[in-house]
């Protein structure tokens, strides 16, 4: 996903626990049916779920839909590139 997103706004709407429409992404770092690690204007998310899947990406405005039962999400820490990537952070 391109870095210069059209708009820098940041939203996260959850609807029932099992749509998750969020703006300002920059990049979809990782993702799979548990988890999704993306990267927004206001920094990392780590989203956690059961049957997630991406339902919608619009890369040019930085908008992501996704679906599934929504545990919980989370906004990382950014690290400096000598520290550890936010990866290795999640799987020690």
């Amino acid at each position: 996903m391109n870095d210069k997103i059209v708009n820098n706004n940041h939203e996260v709407k959850m609807i029932d626990r099992c749509i998750l429409n969020i703006t300002g992404i920059k990049k979809i770092i990782n993702f799979d049916n548990k988890e999704f690690i993306i990267e927004s204007v206001m920094g990392p998310i780590h989203i956690k779920g059961e049957n997630m899947e991406l339902l919608n990406l619009d890369t040019t405005n930085g908008v992501i839909k996704i679906k599934g039962k929504v545990n919980s999400y989370v906004y990382l820490e950014k690290t400096n590139k000598k520290e550890e990537s936010i990866i290795a952070r999640l799987f020690k």
